[in-house]
């Protein structure tokens, strides 16, 4: 395909992105489309910056001609009062992943971390029961799958932290905004008889990344009429996953909603209609080639330890 004389810069800000796989993932979407497509992460880490510099980086970027931001932890609420406009749905949330600037400077903020989940969640688990549903976790990430899941038309929504507070809050504020819905907070003592009662689980928790390896709660609580959504998606065959899997649970990986929000920022940094399935496969490869050179390391680790 030939390149357009379009081009786009676009920028990530937040702590430790160095290694995130999206730059590559929209390039190559870029490139697809033709666009002359440059994206850089910024790791205010790295640069020895606190996550309160993102308005000075937000104006920075504008300055220096970037087309867009994506945001991440530990700046997606910071960055909202120093923008000209928020879309409603990341209003509510309180929270922002997505900068657009437009030609004028003017800088509009979306959430695409629960749009992401909830077309993740309608392609990947059509026809989900959604009667009753258990989420594990209340914290960023876990507050824009509950709004996603509100908005796909749960009807009783149960949030466990092991911050009982936060999970209480996050359930007061979801309650306010979702009337013909039912949300509470639960403890994570309750987990046995959460699960017997749920449609399904969604877990939002670090718990199946490789720094925190396991589950979430014991799957042997899982049937066949459970289905189960993990967000984590480093690995993406987490033993979450896995065992929900093999339970014969219909399971959604992390990789959805990693790759179904950058799908959706492609779409609003440039107005063009990316290809999820193609970008899906994308990702996949990343993954798979991530994992590949870490177990070369490992490899090469343990002979030179002979």
């Amino acid at each position: 395909m030939s390149l357009t004389t379009e081009s786009y810069l676009i920028g990530l800000i937040g702590d430790g992105v160095t290694p995130s796989l999206t730059p590559s993932l929209h390039e190559r979407e870029g490139a697809e489309h033709g666009l002359l497509y440059l994206y850089r992460p910024i790791d205010i880490a790295a640069l020895g910056l606190a996550p309160e510099s993102v308005g000075e980086l937000v104006r920075a970027a504008r300055n220096l001609g970037f087309n867009g931001l994506n945001i991440t932890h530990p700046c997606k609420q910071l960055v909202i009062e120093h923008l000209d406009e928020v879309d409603p749905d990341a209003s509510r949330l309180g929270a922002v992943n997505t900068v657009v600037i437009g030609a004028d400077g003017r800088t509009v903020g979306h959430n695409t971390d629960m749009s992401g989940f909830l077309s993740a969640f309608r392609a990947g688990l059509p026809d989900a029961a959604l009667g009753r549903v258990l989420q594990l976790g209340a914290g960023g990430a876990g507050s824009a799958v509950a709004y996603a899941l509100l908005t796909a038309g749960v009807e009783h929504l149960v949030i466990v932290d092991v911050d009982r507070s936060r999970a209480e809050g996050r359930a007061t504020e979801l309650a306010a905004l979702f009337p013909a819905a039912s949300v509470e907070a639960r403890t994570t003592a309750e987990l046995a008889s959460l699960l017997e009662a749920a449609d399904g689980v969604v877990h939002c928790t670090p718990v199946g990344m490789a720094a925190h390896p396991g589950t979430p709660f014991d799957t042997s609580l899982l049937t066949p009429r459970h289905w189960v959504a993990d967000i984590v998606y480093r690995p993406i065959e987490t033993q979450l996953v896995r065992e929900a899997r093999a339970a014969g649970c219909r399971v959604l990986d992390g990789g959805r909603m990693a790759v179904g929000q950058a799908v959706d920022a492609f779409r609003i940094f440039t107005g063009l209609e990316p290809d999820a399935e193609r970008m899906r496969a994308h990702f996949l490869e990343l993954i798979a080639a991530e994992q590949r050179a870490e177990a070369e390391t490992a490899g090469a680790t343990t002979a030179g330890a002979r």
